[in-house]
């Protein structure tokens, strides 16, 4: 029987684990990247082509390819095999055929996603020390399972829409959207086709499965439908499936936690914790592991992260917020005199959202690509090249019972290699200003 071979494109993390995982699975590997491929440790034995895609790839038969999701779909690279039939997967779908005793906790949506993902995997973890996150948040699902080997776990899983898009037969037990807002336009062929592929998610969901449906998001409900599976509906302003009542979380008659003990800010972080805390119950953790983990809980790295306090001002990192609802949730969580750092790569969306906070912004230090749109978002505003000077400006300007924030409510990609980048130079800005 010949071996059959498949194609890799895009060698960055994702890349060469799903390279790793395919050829342990018995095909023939060839991992091909626009760059040079520097670090070949563990690639042993995978065909690496480097430096550009020659013609010679495309004449071979491959049983399917597998993308960066990065990449978009239009890249000619891609598009060839699109093009020609070739089925063209993310790492997510071929993790998922390799492990079937694997069990799945799956999230998706514009915003709030590492925030469900990681409270889900430390509720998950109460339950068994072999819990795993994977995905989005940062690490590819085809290195979990390579290191679970085949045994049993629970996964608290992150999904860009662009990992669904190359998802085939991926099915989670139980699964949810967080919200939908505008986002990844420049990505994207339309709203419209972002916001269905976010709800790929559960297109596979058998009819012992969850779904849990935001109800207080219109889009989800105009998008949400012939879900395949059992449904809980969600809200934080009304009475059903999964709710508050008398400052306590309920999900179907089931007391999960008490909304005092969260220390996350403002209703949306709530939000998050009820979607979290309903899953890990779906997937057997206890109330009491739920509420431990609730009550204990810090946040996640650069999502509202609380930084430091300097003469009564408080500093927050929140540069996951690459676009504007992400920007605007952060807004709410604090009532007035607010300096917000903000600006970066121009994803192409409108940034009107932002006008209802111009009462909270005490004054916009914008930076970047985009710098310049926040002078018709806010009525005091100035704008900068860089960071730095937004956050020099920023601590000269801070007078106590200010916080500082930094939302940038666009992508990093203009100055830095990514938003976690942006976030780690902003703590050491700070750090450095206030010794």
């Amino acid at each position: 029987m010949t071996m059959e071979t498949v194609l890799v494109i895009g060698a960055a993390r994702s890349g060469t684990a799903a390279a790793r995982l395919l050829k342990q699975q018995g095909y023939e590997v060839i991992l091909t990247d626009s760059g040079p491929v520097t670090d070949r440790s563990g690639l042993e034995g995978i065909k690496i082509v480097d430096n550009g895609h020659p013609e010679w790839l495309f004449e071979k038969e491959y049983a399917f390819v597998v993308k960066n999701p990065g990449i978009p779909y239009r890249v000619p690279v891609v598009k060839r095999f699109v093009d020609a039939g070739i089925p063209v997967y993310t790492e997510i779908e071929t993790a998922f055929r390799a492990a079937p005793s694997l069990r799945y906790g799956a999230i998706t949506g514009t915003d709030g996603k590492t925030t469900v993902t990681t409270l889900l995997y430390e509720m998950l973890k109460r339950k068994s020390d072999s819990a795993r996150f994977a995905g989005n948040i940062g690490i590819p699902l085809s290195e979990v399972v390579l290191e679970a080997e085949g045994e049993p776990a629970d996964i608290a899983l992150e999904l860009s829409n662009f990992q669904l898009m190359g998802t085939e037969t991926f099915r989670p037990e139980v699964c949810t959207v967080t919200n939908l807002a505008p986002d990844h336009l420049d990505y994207m062929d339309s709203l419209e086709s972002y916001y269905e592929s976010k709800m790929k998610i559960y297109e596979n969901c058998r009819e012992e499965d969850w779904f849990i449906r935001n109800t207080d998001d219109p889009e989800i409900m105009k998008y949400a439908t012939d879900i395949p599976c059992r449904i809980i509906d969600f809200s934080l302003t009304r009475e059903c499936d999964l709710c508050r009542h008398d400052g306590k979380v309920w999900l179907l008659g089931q007391e999960l936690f008490d909304e005092k003990d969260l220390k996350l800010a403002g209703d949306f972080n709530l939000g998050n914790a009820m979607m979290a805390a309903a899953m890990a119950f779906r997937l057997g953790v206890t109330p009491d592991d739920i509420q431990e983990v609730i009550r204990t809980f810090p946040g996640v790295e650069h999502r509202i992260e609380f930084v430091a306090e300097h003469n009564g001002v408080r500093i927050y990192n929140d540069t996951k917020a690459t676009n504007t609802h992400a920007a605007c949730a952060a807004l709410s969580a604090f009532p007035e005199r607010v300096i917000l750092l903000a600006g970066g790569k121009d994803k192409h969306i409108s940034f009107d959202g932002l006008k209802r906070y111009d009462s909270v912004v005490k004054q916009c230090y914008s930076f970047g690509e985009t710098r310049d749109r926040f002078g018709d978002v806010f009525t005091h505003q100035t704008s900068v090249d860089t960071m730095e000077e937004a956050v020099d400006l920023a601590l000269g300007l801070a007078e106590p019972g200010d916080t500082i924030l930094l939302s940038p409510a666009c992508s990093s990609f203009d100055q830095f290699a990514n938003y976690e980048e942006r976030g780690r130079v902003f703590k050491d800005l700070i750090r450095s200003r206030l010794q």
